[in-house]
């Protein structure tokens, strides 16, 4: 599943959550095409991606 967010600080809040008592698989950090990115599976096993785009 892929959640998207506006903020940076959201995607933190957002990705921490979801990351409690799960599995990261990659870090929540910038890339090239976004503020902010990691993916995730969290303690049920579903696996996650959280994206914060870049504003123009």
């Amino acid at each position: 599943m892929e959640i998207s967010v506006d903020e940076p600080a959201k995607a933190e809040r957002v990705f921490h959550a979801l990351a409690e008592n799960g599995k990261v698989k990659m870090p929540l950090e910038s890339t090239f095409w976004s503020v902010r990115f990691g993916m995730l599976v969290d303690q049920f096993g579903i696996p996650w991606m959280v994206n914060c785009e870049q504003t123009a």
